[in-house]
């Protein structure tokens, strides 16, 4: 069953449409809103794994968890949501028990003792940033799918690159066959 929200808000999910393929960034991706005001929206990609572990960029950390692309804007910048804001200080919720941000000397502690596990937080080099109207002109052009976001806080389990294809299946109709086709189709 899917669940389309006429309206982006925070903690909603921004589905790419297949059509959005000339954009490296923002091709099959799947991006949790964390902020969406009239000043503009901020979000973070969910599907984009990169290649490398929180151990590589941050050297107090001892645990390999994984780092995701969060988007095309400040890419050397380090992103987190998480699910335990009473661990967590200085947390702003999102929705739904999904939090962002907080005090990252606590996180290091917190993830080093095995407290916060890799299903309590994601890590994001970057975000998807957009202007104040732009996300709304990029939704009347048919860039993106708005779903609500039925997984809740469990979503930071969704690390699969395979989420765009199952919310592209969730959606049906036209968009079930897409679920299947190439990423490019210039290589088929």
């Amino acid at each position: 069953m899917k669940m389309v929200s006429p309206k982006p808000e925070k903690g909603t999910l921004l589905v790419a449409e297949p059509s959005l393929t000339g954009d490296v960034s923002f091709n099959r991706s799947v991006v949790l809103l964390a902020e969406h005001n009239h000043e503009g929206s901020v979000g973070f990609i969910l599907n984009k794994p990169l290649d490398y572990t929180i151990c590589d960029l941050v050297s107090e950390i001892t645990i390999p968890f994984k780092v995701f692309n969060g988007g095309p804007v400040e890419q050397d910048n380090l992103y987190f949501i998480h699910k335990v804001p009473g661990l967590i200080e200085d947390s702003v919720e999102i929705s739904d028990g999904i939090f962002w941000g907080g005090n990252f000397e606590k996180i290091v502690e917190l993830i080093n003792n095995g407290i916060i596990t890799e299903q309590d937080i994601r890590f994001f080099l970057g975000y998807s940033g957009w202007g104040s109207q732009q996300l709304d002109n990029e939704l009347s052009s048919k860039s993106w799918v708005v779903v609500k976001n039925e997984y809740e806080s469990s979503i930071l389990g969704k690390s699969s690159i395979s989420f765009w294809k199952e919310k592209m299946v969730e959606l049906g109709g036209d968009y079930l066959l897409w679920s299947n086709a190439p990423e490019n189709p210039s290589l088929n």
